[in-house]
């Protein structure tokens, strides 16, 4: 059983027993109110039965967390900055997951900076280290864009002073975008670009309503930790390090 199994297993026991206890009556009504606060605090004692339950699962999971799957030589980190480590560590890691889960490789991949929740610390990196980056359930989403529509996301990257991406370049001054360049070459406006990004921004969040009107898009299962996870891997099994450099793929004058 997998650790996303063994976790919702342990949450099922819980709704399992609400089930058999409300299915014992068609209808309940309280008999009277009796109001008591319980501190739940390190003075509370654990109950042996409870644990007994769920501390196989407990071990297995932490075991899971615990389990080293690469290594960086220095941080990854996501200060407020236009350009970050982890930021392009992220955006690359999505244009690999657009070629090995997608088979067809996108011409760019956006995040947002709050998106990304924590660094990657230089030194051994766990599977618990990308929970950390990436605690939600978002998954891989692939759309496409015309050039037109890149440039108001463009536009988008300036005004919030820089977000994670890959695959594109930008220079803004005041604000405003002055050149923008697509796997090196000028952007198209009545071209179509494929974008990768997770569900999340693709349905408009963050402000990005404008991803919600693509020209098309491809949602896949993969969770985007579980991409990370992959990523990371695949990096390791190649005997690379994690790493990730500021290459000026956002520059503000």
């Amino acid at each position: 059983m997998n650790i996303s199994k063994q976790i919702a297993f342990i949450g099922s026991l819980g709704v399992a027993s609400l089930l058999m206890v409300a299915g014992c009556s068609k209808q309940l009504h309280p008999t009277q109110k009796d109001f008591q606060q319980y501190h739940i605090n390190k003075d509370v004692q654990a109950d042996p039965t409870v644990v007994s339950i769920y501390e196989p699962f407990k071990q297995k999971m932490e075991a899971e967390m615990s389990r080293v799957i690469g290594h960086a030589d220095k941080a990854l980190t996501k200060e407020k900055t236009p350009e970050t480590l982890m930021g392009n560590f992220f955006c690359e890691a999505l244009l690999w997951m657009s070629a090995h889960y997608a088979h067809n490789t996108a011409d760019l991949a956006f995040a947002t900076k709050g998106g990304i929740r924590n660094d990657l610390k230089a030194g051994d990196i766990t599977v618990g280290h990308i929970f950390e980056v990436m605690p939600f359930e978002n998954t891989l989403t692939i759309i496409e864009l015309k050039g037109s529509q890149i440039r108001q996301l463009a536009d988008y990257i300036a005004t919030t002073h820089g977000q994670p991406i890959a695959g594109m370049t930008l220079t803004i001054t005041g604000n405003k975008v002055q050149d923008i360049k697509i796997k090196g070459l000028p952007i198209d406006d009545n071209k179509l670009y494929k974008l990768v990004t997770y569900d999340y921004l693709a349905n408009g969040g963050d402000n990005l309503v404008l991803l919600t009107q693509s020209v098309s898009r491809t949602n896949y299962p993969q969770r985007m930790r579980e991409g990370l996870i992959a990523y990371v891997s695949e990096l390791t099994k190649a005997g690379k390090q994690v790493n990730a450099d500021l290459d000026g793929r956002i520059k503000i004058n």
